[in-house]
C-alpha cells in the first residue's frame, strides 16, 4: 500500500512539474517575440528622428539661402 501510494505521489509531482515546465517555456518564447517586436519599433522609431534631423537640416540651410537672399536684395532697396 504505502509503496504504490509512493509511487502514485512521485507519478502526479512528476506530472506537475513538466506540465508547469510547459508554461514557463511558453513564457519565454513570448517575452523573445516582445523583446524582437519592440526592438524593430525602437528602430523604426529612430529611422524617424533621423529623417526628421535630416529635414531639419535641409530646412536650416534653405533658410540660410532665404537669409543671404534677403540681405543680398536689402541694398537695393
Amino acid at each position: 500500500m504505502r509503496k504504490t501510494l509512493a509511487i502514485a505521489l512521485m507519478l502526479t509531482a512528476s506530472l506537475g512539474l513538466a506540465a508547469c515546465d510547459k508554461k514557463s517555456e511558453d513564457k519565454a518564447q513570448d517575452a523573445a517575440k516582445h523583446a524582437e517586436q519592440a526592438q524593430q519599433d525602437m528602430n523604426k522609431a529612430q529611422d524617424k528622428v533621423n529623417d526628421a534631423a535630416k529635414e531639419n537640416a535641409k530646412a536650416a540651410e534653405a533658410q540660410a539661402e532665404s537669409n543671404e537672399a534677403a540681405a543680398k536684395e536689402a541694398p537695393k532697396n
